[in-house]
Parts: structure tokens; sequence; C-alpha cells
């Protein structure tokens, strides 16, 4: 770290996507708020309804078709290390255009900070963070935006591209698909233990960091058109919203579901966040969880920073924790 004497997470009431505004909140706010211009100058193919990862426009007159991505995700300090944090920060910004099934082009930074608290040598670090995992993804940085904020944040608008052809939604899964998750869970509860203890989990951070470029282009060359990421609102958080979109039941295998070493010690040592449990507050009216233990619960709705696509479709390597079938009495089952 570039100062051992500024932990960053200290400087924020929340860290990285278990930050966000809690989803039922947040759903009450935005309902109703879809609205069209006058002459929009193309065609938008995901918007607000179904809450989907990112807005996708069909661009008029391209060749062969091709649409627009959009999509902003910026968030407290998740770890104290900038420069881990700004490659946190982005590869969760990049996610949302991958998660549609499209390619990042070019993003702009977010930056929050308090500059008479922290030097400004920290933002450095974080935004050549974030500078490097977007060269990795081929995308383009043009500068940003900044204010001087009493608590650090740190992000990206992202602009990209699809074939709307072949794009990755959240409203288009059919029974009879398998469910498959690209990333562990559990990042949620370590990070959670490394603000309160300043113990730094590597993997955790690689995992992170970590872009689901690779992950979205096998989703697509499967052939399977619906998916989501998993981030603040946690893996039933995110499943049920797909559930709840497509029209379909969500069953998950909780012994199938993989999460990195150490996340189920943390939570046992009482590391979960207030996201962790406001979202599982908001999925439980929606879910039979048969005999699941409350610490399967609470793993399953931890608050991910940063995670993996979750596909409905087979994915070779990846691990299959789950189905969708008909429509039950519940959007979410878990056995």
């Amino acid at each position: 770290m570039t100062d051992t004497a500024k932990r960053l997470t200290q400087y924020a009431h929340g860290g990285g996507c278990a930050c966000k505004i809690p989803p039922g909140e947040l759903e009450d706010v935005v309902a109703g708020l879809t609205t069209a211009p006058a002459a929009p100058h193309g065609e938008l193919i995901v918007g607000l309804e179904t809450g989907d990862d990112a807005a996708v426009v069909r661009l008029p007159g391209s060749r062969g078709g091709l649409a627009a991505v959009a999509t902003a995700d910026f968030f407290t300090p998740v770890v104290d290390d900038p420069y881990d944090w700004g490659r946190i920060a982005a590869a969760n910004a990049l996610s949302d255009v991958y998660a549609v099934g499209g390619r990042p082009l070019v993003a702009v930074n977010l930056l929050a900070w308090p500059r008479e608290v922290l030097p400004f040598e920290l933002a450095r670090e974080v935004l050549r963070g974030g500078l490097d995992v977007a060269a990795e993804a081929g995308c383009h940085v043009g500068g940003g935006h900044s204010v001087d904020d009493p608590e650090p944040k740190y992000g990206m608008a992202v602009t990209g591209v699809a074939d709307p052809a072949a794009l990755l939604r959240n409203d288009t899964g059919k029974p009879g698909l398998p469910l498959t998750l690209t990333k562990p869970l559990g990042v949620g509860v370590l990070n959670n233990r490394h603000k309160a203890t300043g113990e730094v989990f590597p993997h955790a951070v690689a995992a992170m960091a970590a872009l689901n470029r690779d992950a979205s282009a096998a989703a697509l060359d499967a052939g399977a058109t619906c998916a989501t990421d998993v981030t603040g609102f946690g893996l039933l958080g995110h499943l049920y919203k797909l559930a709840r979109a497509s029209g379909v039941t969500a069953v998950v295998d909780a012994a199938a579901v993989p999460y990195l070493d150490g996340a189920r010690e943390s939570l046992r040592a009482g590391y979960v966040s207030g996201g962790t449990r406001r979202n599982l507050d908001w999925v439980a009216p929606h879910t039979d969880f048969g005999g699941a233990p409350e610490e399967d619960r609470l793993l399953l709705a931890d608050a991910q920073t940063s995670g993996g696509l979750l596909v409905a479709g087979e994915i070779p390597g990846e691990p299959v924790i789950g189905e969708l079938v008909p429509a039950g009495p519940h959007p979410l089952v878990v056995r």
C-alpha cells in the first residue's frame, strides 16, 4: 500500500457494492420513471424495465446491426490498497458490459475524493489501477469527472458495443436451462473482515479484479441468451431479478455453490455486512429455503463486489449450481 497510515476502508460507511442502496428501496425510487425522447436516435433494446445490467440501444443505419451499451458503476473503498481498489472498481464497472454480451470501447473515470483528508498520491494510485484493468480489457479511458467529497468513491462510466442479435439479458431465461456461476462467492464477508481487522486476502482481490470478458465470450459461444452478473444484491438478489423478469422459478443447489477459502469461517466469526442482511430480508418473502440453515442463506445473499456471471446455460469448466424450472409458488427455491 502506498501509505500504510491511511486505511481507505476506514473512510467509508460501507465497502464496495455492499454500499448500494437496498434493492427494495431502489425499485420503489425508480418505479414509473421510464420514458422516451420525442425523436429517439436508435431503439432502446434493454432499458430500466427489468433492472438489467446495462442499457442497450440499437444504432440506426449500422451495417449488419450494431448496438451501443452504456453503464456506470462506482463505490466506496472495498480494500485498503488504492491500486487494488482501482482495479476492482474498474473490473466491476466493465462487468456490466460483459454481462449483456457486449465489448467495452471507452470509459471515463468517476472520482470523489476528500482532498483535505487523504493525499492525492493515493487517488493517483486508484486511477492507475483503473487504467491498468481498462487496458487489459482493450478499453480506452478518456478522462472523467471528479468532485470533492467527504467519502472516497471511485468507478467508471463505460460505453461498449454489442450484436443486438446476440445479447445476454435477464428476461430470456427458459425452464430446463442449467444455472452456471463463473466466480466463487464470499468476497463480501472477506471484505468485511478486511475492513474490521486489516487482514489481507489476496485470493479475494484476485477474484474481484478479474475481468468477466472470457466468461461473457464463453456464454455467447455456448448459445446462452440469459445472464446477469452477481454484485451488491448477492447471488439470490440478482437471481430473483432474473427469475422474476423471465417468468420462471430458479432452483439453487446450495451444496454446489463454490465459495472462496475462508468465507464460511469469516461468516461464522460474525463478519457479515449490513448490505448482506438487507439482501436476505429482501429475497426471503420470495424464496422457499426449505431446511437451508441461516449460514447458507447469508452466504447466498452475501453482497458481492465485482462477482462473476450467472448464466442460464452450461459453460464448459464452470460449476452448475442449479436450474430454471416452470414458475411455481416462489421465484426462488434453495435445496
